[in-house]
Protein backbone atom coordinates (compact mmCIF):
# COMPACT_ATOMS: atom_id res chain seq x y z
CA UNK A 1 0.00 0.00 0.00
CA UNK A 2 1.28 3.33 -0.93
CA UNK A 3 0.20 6.42 0.84
CA UNK A 4 -2.06 8.15 -1.68
CA UNK A 5 -1.32 11.76 0.71
CA UNK A 6 1.90 11.38 -0.08
CA UNK A 7 1.20 10.14 -3.98
CA UNK A 8 -0.52 13.69 -3.98
CA UNK A 9 2.14 15.88 -2.89
CA UNK A 10 4.54 13.87 -5.10
CA UNK A 11 1.96 14.50 -8.04
CA UNK A 12 1.52 17.94 -6.80
CA UNK A 13 5.39 18.69 -7.14
CA UNK A 14 5.50 17.10 -10.75
CA UNK A 15 3.01 19.49 -12.23
CA UNK A 16 4.56 22.16 -10.66
CA UNK A 17 8.22 21.35 -11.64
CA UNK A 18 6.65 20.69 -15.24
CA UNK A 19 4.81 24.27 -15.39
CA UNK A 20 7.76 25.75 -14.40
CA UNK A 21 10.09 24.22 -16.90
CA UNK A 22 7.79 24.88 -19.98
CA UNK A 23 7.56 28.66 -18.52
CA UNK A 24 3.94 28.80 -17.61
CA UNK A 25 1.98 30.18 -15.00
CA UNK A 26 -1.14 28.81 -13.37
CA UNK A 27 -3.50 30.60 -15.31
CA UNK A 28 -2.51 30.15 -18.41
CA UNK A 29 -1.94 26.65 -17.71
CA UNK A 30 -5.29 26.63 -16.88
CA UNK A 31 -6.68 28.44 -19.63
CA UNK A 32 -4.36 26.14 -22.30
CA UNK A 33 -5.89 22.96 -20.93
CA UNK A 34 -9.60 24.07 -20.68
CA UNK A 35 -9.29 23.90 -16.99
CA UNK A 36 -10.89 26.18 -14.03
CA UNK A 37 -7.74 27.75 -12.50
CA UNK A 38 -8.48 26.56 -9.21
CA UNK A 39 -8.77 22.79 -10.47
CA UNK A 40 -5.24 23.95 -11.42
CA UNK A 41 -4.63 25.27 -7.60
CA UNK A 42 -6.28 22.42 -5.86
CA UNK A 43 -3.61 19.75 -7.75
CA UNK A 44 -1.06 21.70 -7.34
CA UNK A 45 -1.45 21.89 -3.49
CA UNK A 46 -2.37 18.56 -3.38
CA UNK A 47 -5.28 18.82 -1.51
CA UNK A 48 -7.56 16.49 -3.63
CA UNK A 49 -8.33 12.88 -5.45
CA UNK A 50 -6.64 13.96 -8.29
CA UNK A 51 -8.89 13.46 -12.24
CA UNK A 52 -6.94 11.82 -14.49
CA UNK A 53 -8.80 13.32 -17.45
CA UNK A 54 -7.07 16.64 -16.08
CA UNK A 55 -3.79 15.35 -15.61
CA UNK A 56 -3.84 14.05 -19.71
CA UNK A 57 -4.95 16.92 -20.21
CA UNK A 58 -2.16 19.39 -18.33
CA UNK A 59 0.42 16.66 -19.74
CA UNK A 60 -0.67 17.14 -23.41
CA UNK A 61 -0.26 20.66 -22.96
CA UNK A 62 3.50 20.34 -22.28
CA UNK A 63 3.67 16.96 -25.12
CA UNK A 64 4.71 15.04 -22.28
CA UNK A 65 6.72 12.27 -23.72
CA UNK A 66 6.12 8.39 -23.60
CA UNK A 67 8.49 7.96 -20.34
CA UNK A 68 7.23 10.32 -18.32
CA UNK A 69 3.87 10.45 -18.88
CA UNK A 70 3.52 7.42 -17.28
CA UNK A 71 5.32 8.08 -14.93
CA UNK A 72 2.74 11.01 -13.85
CA UNK A 73 0.09 8.85 -14.55
CA UNK A 74 0.86 6.55 -12.12
CA UNK A 75 1.81 8.62 -9.52
CA UNK A 76 -2.09 10.28 -10.43
CA UNK A 77 -3.64 6.75 -10.23
CA UNK A 78 -1.61 6.06 -6.94
CA UNK A 79 -2.87 8.93 -5.73
CA UNK A 80 -6.71 8.26 -6.44
CA UNK A 81 -6.36 5.15 -4.09
CA UNK A 82 -8.92 4.62 -1.26
CA UNK A 83 -6.93 3.18 1.77
CA UNK A 84 -8.74 1.16 4.82
CA UNK A 85 -8.90 4.42 7.57
CA UNK A 86 -11.49 6.24 5.32
CA UNK A 87 -14.34 3.88 5.85
CA UNK A 88 -13.07 4.90 9.67
CA UNK A 89 -12.75 8.64 9.18
CA UNK A 90 -16.28 9.94 11.62
CA UNK A 91 -14.68 7.37 14.51
CA UNK A 92 -10.82 7.92 14.01
CA UNK A 93 -11.34 11.92 12.93
CA UNK A 94 -9.12 14.14 10.32
CA UNK A 95 -6.04 13.50 13.01
CA UNK A 96 -5.76 9.66 12.89
CA UNK A 97 -6.66 9.29 9.36
CA UNK A 98 -3.97 11.36 8.06
CA UNK A 99 -1.73 9.63 10.18
CA UNK A 100 -2.45 6.00 8.99
CA UNK A 101 -2.59 7.44 5.32
CA UNK A 102 1.22 8.33 5.67
CA UNK A 103 1.91 5.29 7.66
CA UNK A 104 1.39 3.39 4.53
CA UNK A 105 3.82 2.60 2.28
CA UNK A 106 6.77 3.57 4.90
CA UNK A 107 9.84 1.83 5.21
CA UNK A 108 11.27 3.72 8.23
CA UNK A 109 8.77 5.07 10.98
CA UNK A 110 10.77 7.70 13.22
CA UNK A 111 9.07 9.21 16.10
CA UNK A 112 9.21 11.47 19.38
CA UNK A 113 6.30 11.63 21.48
CA UNK A 114 6.81 14.48 24.36
CA UNK A 115 3.53 14.25 26.52
CA UNK A 116 1.99 10.71 25.33
CA UNK A 117 2.69 7.22 24.56
CA UNK A 118 2.91 6.43 20.79
CA UNK A 119 -0.99 5.07 18.83
CA UNK A 120 1.32 2.71 17.13
CA UNK A 121 2.30 0.82 20.58
CA UNK A 122 -0.91 1.81 22.53
CA UNK A 123 -3.35 -1.08 24.34
CA UNK A 124 -6.89 -0.88 23.96
CA UNK A 125 -7.34 0.22 27.37
CA UNK A 126 -5.05 2.94 26.95
CA UNK A 127 -6.32 4.35 24.01
CA UNK A 128 -9.73 4.20 25.06
CA UNK A 129 -9.14 6.10 27.96
CA UNK A 130 -7.28 8.75 25.68
CA UNK A 131 -10.43 9.02 23.22
CA UNK A 132 -12.64 9.13 26.27
CA UNK A 133 -10.10 12.06 27.97
CA UNK A 134 -9.96 13.46 23.89
CA UNK A 135 -14.30 13.45 23.89
CA UNK A 136 -14.20 15.70 26.93
CA UNK A 137 -11.80 18.07 26.11
CA UNK A 138 -13.28 18.08 21.79
CA UNK A 139 -16.88 16.64 22.01
CA UNK A 140 -17.64 14.93 18.57
CA UNK A 141 -19.54 11.85 17.76
CA UNK A 142 -18.13 9.05 19.58
CA UNK A 143 -18.11 5.22 19.16
CA UNK A 144 -15.81 3.23 21.27
CA UNK A 145 -15.09 0.02 19.98
CA UNK A 146 -15.50 1.63 16.27
CA UNK A 147 -12.33 4.02 17.27
CA UNK A 148 -10.53 0.95 18.85
CA UNK A 149 -11.16 -1.05 15.99
CA UNK A 150 -9.78 1.71 13.84
CA UNK A 151 -6.54 2.11 16.43
CA UNK A 152 -6.17 -1.43 15.84
CA UNK A 153 -6.23 -1.72 11.85
CA UNK A 154 -3.86 1.15 11.87
CA UNK A 155 -1.42 -0.88 14.12
CA UNK A 156 -1.59 -3.31 11.98
CA UNK A 157 1.01 -1.40 9.69
CA UNK A 158 4.05 -2.67 12.10
CA UNK A 159 3.56 -6.23 11.12
CA UNK A 160 2.70 -6.51 7.26
CA UNK A 161 5.27 -8.48 5.88
CA UNK A 162 7.89 -5.52 4.30
CA UNK A 163 6.54 -3.54 6.87
CA UNK A 164 8.70 -0.58 8.19
CA UNK A 165 10.94 -0.34 10.60
CA UNK A 166 10.24 1.78 14.28
CA UNK A 167 11.80 4.09 16.44
CA UNK A 168 10.43 5.92 19.12
CA UNK A 169 12.47 8.20 21.58
CA UNK A 170 9.73 8.89 24.39
CA UNK A 171 10.07 12.04 26.84
CA UNK A 172 10.11 11.14 30.31
CA UNK A 173 7.25 13.16 30.51
CA UNK A 174 4.93 10.93 28.34
CA UNK A 175 5.75 7.99 30.79
CA UNK A 176 5.74 10.05 34.00
CA UNK A 177 2.75 12.34 33.53
CA UNK A 178 -0.56 10.31 33.90
CA UNK A 179 -2.51 10.26 30.70
CA UNK A 180 -4.83 7.57 32.26
CA UNK A 181 -6.03 5.66 35.13
CA UNK A 182 -2.60 4.34 36.94
CA UNK A 183 -3.43 0.76 36.74
CA UNK A 184 -3.90 0.85 32.99
CA UNK A 185 -0.84 3.10 32.37
CA UNK A 186 1.33 0.29 34.22
CA UNK A 187 -0.60 -1.82 32.10
CA UNK A 188 0.37 -0.46 29.36
CA UNK A 189 4.29 0.34 30.26
CA UNK A 190 4.70 -3.05 30.67
CA UNK A 191 3.49 -3.88 27.23
CA UNK A 192 6.45 -1.54 26.03
CA UNK A 193 8.72 -3.41 27.86
CA UNK A 194 7.79 -6.28 26.47
CA UNK A 195 7.80 -4.97 23.05
CA UNK A 196 10.81 -3.81 23.31
CA UNK A 197 12.56 -7.01 24.04
CA UNK A 198 10.32 -8.84 21.64
CA UNK A 199 9.71 -6.73 18.55
CA UNK A 200 13.12 -6.86 16.41
CA UNK A 201 11.73 -4.44 14.05
CA UNK A 202 10.83 -1.69 17.10
CA UNK A 203 13.23 0.28 19.13
CA UNK A 204 11.92 2.20 22.36
CA UNK A 205 14.21 5.10 23.88
CA UNK A 206 13.27 6.92 26.60
CA UNK A 207 14.59 10.86 26.49
CA UNK A 208 15.39 11.49 30.57
CA UNK A 209 13.89 14.98 31.99
CA UNK A 210 18.10 15.46 32.91
CA UNK A 211 19.59 14.72 30.01
CA UNK A 212 21.74 17.62 28.23
CA UNK A 213 20.84 17.70 24.58
CA UNK A 214 23.20 18.71 22.10
CA UNK A 215 23.42 22.39 21.02
CA UNK A 216 20.47 22.37 24.04
CA UNK A 217 17.66 21.68 21.44
CA UNK A 218 14.45 21.84 23.05
CA UNK A 219 11.96 20.34 21.09
CA UNK A 220 8.61 22.43 21.27
CA UNK A 221 6.42 19.60 20.23
CA UNK A 222 5.89 15.89 18.96
CA UNK A 223 6.54 14.61 15.25
CA UNK A 224 6.85 12.10 13.42
CA UNK A 225 9.13 11.14 10.31
CA UNK A 226 8.49 8.88 7.52
CA UNK A 227 10.56 7.26 5.07
CA UNK A 228 9.56 5.84 1.89
CA UNK A 229 10.97 3.37 -0.94
CA UNK A 230 10.46 6.20 -3.86
CA UNK A 231 8.81 9.24 -2.37
CA UNK A 232 10.95 12.30 -0.11
CA UNK A 233 10.61 11.81 3.86
CA UNK A 234 8.18 13.67 5.18
CA UNK A 235 7.56 15.13 8.62
CA UNK A 236 3.92 15.67 10.79
CA UNK A 237 4.48 18.21 13.48
CA UNK A 238 1.62 17.34 15.84
CA UNK A 239 -0.27 20.56 17.47
CA UNK A 240 -2.78 21.80 19.55
CA UNK A 241 -5.62 21.79 16.93
CA UNK A 242 -4.49 19.83 13.67
CA UNK A 243 -1.09 18.35 11.90
CA UNK A 244 1.50 20.61 9.92
CA UNK A 245 2.69 17.77 7.54
CA UNK A 246 6.43 18.77 5.75
CA UNK A 247 7.66 18.19 2.65
CA UNK A 248 10.25 20.66 1.73
CA UNK A 249 13.76 19.20 1.93
CA UNK A 250 14.96 22.36 3.93
CA UNK A 251 12.44 21.71 6.44
CA UNK A 252 12.82 18.20 6.75
CA UNK A 253 16.42 18.43 7.37
CA UNK A 254 15.75 20.66 10.47
CA UNK A 255 13.47 17.84 11.83
CA UNK A 256 15.96 14.76 11.12
CA UNK A 257 18.75 16.71 12.88
CA UNK A 258 16.56 17.54 15.92
CA UNK A 259 15.94 13.72 15.78
CA UNK A 260 19.35 12.56 15.82
CA UNK A 261 20.34 15.05 18.25
CA UNK A 262 17.27 13.33 20.79
CA UNK A 263 18.28 10.19 19.87
CA UNK A 264 21.97 10.58 20.68
CA UNK A 265 21.18 11.87 24.04
CA UNK A 266 18.31 9.32 24.69
CA UNK A 267 18.90 6.23 26.80
CA UNK A 268 20.09 2.89 24.82
CA UNK A 269 17.35 0.92 24.19
CA UNK A 270 18.37 -1.74 27.18
CA UNK A 271 18.75 0.64 29.32
CA UNK A 272 15.37 2.47 28.37
CA UNK A 273 13.59 -0.87 28.91
CA UNK A 274 14.98 -0.60 32.04
CA UNK A 275 14.02 2.86 33.32
CA UNK A 276 10.21 1.69 31.99
CA UNK A 277 10.20 -0.75 34.12
CA UNK A 278 10.97 1.01 37.20
CA UNK A 279 8.48 3.42 36.19
CA UNK A 280 5.78 1.08 36.30
CA UNK A 281 7.01 -0.06 39.34
CA UNK A 282 6.49 3.20 40.44
CA UNK A 283 2.97 3.93 39.05
CA UNK A 284 1.91 0.33 41.01
CA UNK A 285 2.90 1.24 44.32
CA UNK A 286 1.47 4.78 44.02
CA UNK A 287 -1.53 3.45 43.30
CA UNK A 288 -2.08 1.14 46.05
CA UNK A 289 -1.85 -2.35 43.81
CA UNK A 290 -2.59 -5.80 45.92
CA UNK A 291 -0.06 -7.42 44.09
CA UNK A 292 2.92 -9.33 45.78
CA UNK A 293 5.56 -6.60 45.37
CA UNK A 294 8.26 -8.85 47.50
CA UNK A 295 9.81 -9.61 43.78
CA UNK A 296 10.96 -6.42 42.06
CA UNK A 297 9.94 -6.18 38.69
CA UNK A 298 12.36 -7.74 36.27
CA UNK A 299 13.57 -6.86 32.64
CA UNK A 300 14.74 -9.87 30.85
CA UNK A 301 17.42 -8.89 28.84
CA UNK A 302 17.34 -10.84 25.40
CA UNK A 303 19.41 -11.24 22.96
CA UNK A 304 18.49 -9.05 21.08
CA UNK A 305 20.85 -6.46 18.33
CA UNK A 306 19.53 -3.20 19.17
CA UNK A 307 20.14 -0.41 16.74
CA UNK A 308 22.24 1.97 17.67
Amino acid sequence: MISPYVRRRRLAAELIGLRERHGYSAERLAKAADLGRQSVSRLENGHVRPDLDQIMRILAVFDVQADEWDRVVTIAREAQERGWWEKFANEMGPRQALYANLEAGAIHIREYQMTLLPGLLQIPTYTEARVRASRDVHPRRFDPSRSLEARVARQRVLDRPGGPTYEVVLDELAIRRLAAPPDIVATQLDHLIDTGHYRQKITIRILRLDTRIEGYAVPRSAFSIYQYPDDPEVVAVDTVTSDLVLIDPAEVRLYLTLYHRLRDAALPPSDSLDFLATVAEDVTNQEGDQRDHSQPRQVHRLAKVQPQ
